[in-house]
């Protein structure tokens, strides 16, 4: 009985891994038809998956997110924020990160969903703790002008400027360079403007050249060797 018991195991075993196999496949089918425009294919090939048999909140957490972001651009379907905002929730509560943000976005627009900064906060959130960049941007930039927490802001900036995120590098300049409750630093703010202009941030590259004007020449020689060495850091720990 024990060894029946196993070979049972082991069959079923080997049907999950298959199942497993067919819907990769079938995925990557989607992913392949929407890289070449072919959304009539990738809409077939997605939505089963994110059905998944008329229970959706069991579908494929990218397929749904896929989905929605055809919905939202209207690529093989009548473009229609709700819609989009229905599969990139289904996507969001799976834990898909990009989901989030992008259902943070429609939240805090009011497009698809009835505009609630509380809800875009709670997305962009559990998207920035997974390590979404633009996430995490986007949550700096609510700390700081909705709730006006200019400390944690400064700490949602910093990690998407980690990430080469060039408007929070950009904000991060901004934030050393005027805002109150932080120490005010001309040498980091000239970096930072100056990491963000690099990626051709245009107001990173204006607000350089201005603060420079109120800098010493040593200030200045400072910032941009900080620069170079932020940058040699993968601006980690700047």
């Amino acid at each position: 009985m024990r060894n029946l018991t196993a070979t049972l195991c082991l069959t079923l075993a080997v049907l999950l891994g298959s199942a497993g196999m067919s819907v990769s496949q079938d995925f990557q089918k989607g992913v392949d038809a929407y890289k070449t425009g072919d959304y009539a294919t990738a809409l077939r090939e997605f939505t089963p998956l994110a059905e998944r048999g008329h229970a959706a909140a069991q579908g494929n957490a990218s397929a749904q997110y896929n989905l929605g972001l055809m919905y939202r651009r209207g690529e093989g379907v009548p473009q229609d924020d709700k819609t989009a905002a229905k599969w990139y929730t289904l996507a969001a509560e799976q834990g898909d990160a990009e989901a989030q943000y992008n259902l943070g976005v429609m939240y805090y627009d009011g497009q698809g969903v009835l505009q609630d900064f509380a809800t875009a906060m709670k997305w962009y959130t559990l998207s920035a703790e997974q390590g979404d960049a633009a996430a995490q941007y986007n949550l700096g930039q609510m700390y700081r002008r909705v709730l006006q927490d200019d400390k944690t802001a400064m700490k949602w900036y910093t990690l998407a400027a980690e990430q080469e995120n060039a408007n929070a590098q950009s904000n991060l300049g901004v934030m050393y360079a005027e805002v109150e409750g932080v120490l005010q630093d001309y040498v980091y703010a000239h970096m930072w403007f100056n990491i963000a202009a690099s990626s051709g941030h245009k107001d990173a590259s204006e607000n350089r050249d201005i603060i420079a004007k109120r800098m010493t020449p040593s200030q200045i020689e400072r910032a941009q060797d900080r620069a170079r060495e932020c940058v040699a850091k993968n601006y980690k720990g700047c």
